[in-house]
């Protein structure tokens, strides 16, 4: 089945649904494990795996602490491949690929697509990469079946996200402000403005990321996007108190 096509299954059957975020090897791979586990029992819909990367640009303070430190414990990019065909051998929803463009230069494009196909690997998310510059990236996702996630962002024109829209796959990520991961994203009028764009833009699933962290601003986005999407807030709740933290606090979002 197509992401495109799950994800409207599920949305038929839910007012929003729910994408969560974590750094492969941060702390542990032993903790991600338990925390991935938590969240699909407790009704996540996809979840997104960061693979760690040295300038992750798009992050702020909290992940890009999770990516050093990753990276600083020793998390090499095939160790967080082995990982992925486990979990997605055991769990059954739908995981994406997070991660930036040297990670898969480095290793090798082809190489890397083919190998996040064996291990059903549904998405990319890869975003220092426009598709003027993808062109063997978005050709090796059409290829492999791989969904290639595009971004959009308040700064976007309509005409853009068209053409983004036109390269994209499974479903796009709405950023919800400028800026980086982390910072509270206040869901006012010029929000609800900037998702109407979006929503005219694409007939793609859309998925909003950026400070949302508790169930209002879940409750908020229920009319305005298909999707709600938990990062920074799950690994602080893993920092702060620990994985088993994580099952309780995706439960109390719906």
């Amino acid at each position: 089945m197509k992401l495109t096509e799950y994800l409207r299954r599920q949305k038929a059957e839910k007012d929003i649904l729910l994408m969560t975020h974590l750094v492969l090897g941060y702390p542990s791979f032993e903790v991600n494990r338990e925390v991935i586990e938590q969240m699909v029992a407790n009704g996540v819909d996809l979840i997104e795996m960061q693979i760690p990367f040295s300038e992750p640009m798009a992050d702020g303070p909290v992940i890009l602490k999770a990516n050093q430190n990753a990276i600083e414990n020793g998390a090499k990019v095939r160790d967080c491949l082995d990982f992925a065909a486990e979990i997605t051998y055991t769990h059954q929803i739908p995981f994406l690929f997070m991660t930036y463009y040297n990670i898969l230069f480095k290793y090798g494009v082809e190489k890397f697509f083919k190998k996040a196909a064996e291990i059903k690997i549904r998405g990319f998310i890869v975003p220092d990469l426009p598709p003027e510059e993808g062109e063997e990236f978005l050709a090796l996702a059409k290829k492999y079946d791989i969904a290639p996630i595009m971004i959009y962002a308040p700064t976007s024109t309509e005409e853009r996200m068209r053409e983004l829209s036109r390269h994209g796959g499974g479903f796009i990520y709405c950023v919800a402000r400028r800026g980086v991961t982390g910072k509270k994203t206040e869901l006012d009028r010029d929000f609800s403005d900037y998702m109407a764009r979006c929503r005219r833009a694409t007939d793609l699933p859309l998925a909003v990321g950026f400070g949302i962290s508790d169930r209002e601003d879940v409750d908020s986005l229920t009319d305005q996007a298909d999707i709600a999407v938990i990062g920074t807030k799950t690994i602080r709740l893993v920092e702060e108190q620990g994985p088993e933290a994580v099952g309780p606090f995706i439960a109390k979002l719906r």
